[in-house]
């Protein structure tokens, strides 16, 4: 019993502490355009710790449509030579920097926010997924190139914990080939 009430614990004050972040204040959309790596995740969903030793650096390439919306595809290659790939196009909201979508995938609602980005450098952004009543966060942390600075690294980090990522769940993703163009 003290062990569901702890976890209940720690879930609710992970999704108090979700719904406080807010996106970046002077977020320009046409920033995001373009090439994307994908180099920090963190999430405490359940499959993470599955499929976290096997996941590698994917691109994203985001593209901002004239509605004011953003397209996002993404892509990894697998170690079969494969390609995963994903797509989804996120609406825009009132607020500048929070968009929103459903992910036919995977079947949950996507509150998603563009916290902290440097456009020629990095994106940090925070998703709210929901399914069947259940929330669950996932951070990630972009970069242009597949390198980026300790200081972002660590500073993507502390974001995750103070979102309610357990430390174990975060995630920085070893470099990996690019898929070839679809």
């Amino acid at each position: 019993m003290t062990l569901l009430l702890t976890v209940l614990g720690a879930g609710l004050c992970s999704l108090m502490v979700s719904s406080e972040v807010i996106p970046q204040a002077d977020f320009n959309l046409q920033g995001m355009a373009g090439k994307w790596y994908l180099i920090g995740f963190a999430t405490n969903a359940q499959w993470f710790a599955n499929r976290r030793a096997s996941m590698k650096m994917g691109t994203a390439m985001f593209t901002p449509t004239t509605d004011g919306d953003l397209d996002m595809s993404y892509a990894s290659l697998i170690s079969d030579g494969s390609c995963w790939r994903m797509s989804n196009l996120a609406k825009k909201t009132d607020v500048p920097g929070k968009f929103t979508y459903t992910s036919e995938r995977w079947a949950n609602e996507n509150d998603m926010r563009m916290v902290d980005v440097k456009p020629d450098e990095y994106a940090l952004t925070h998703t709210i997924k929901t399914k069947g009543g259940d929330n669950t966060i996932v951070n990630k942390l972009y970069g242009r190139g597949v390198d980026l600075s300790a200081d972002l690294l660590e500073k993507f980090r502390q974001f995750s914990l103070e979102t309610g990522i357990l430390p174990e769940n975060v995630a920085f993703l070893p470099k990996n080939a690019e898929c070839p163009d679809a």
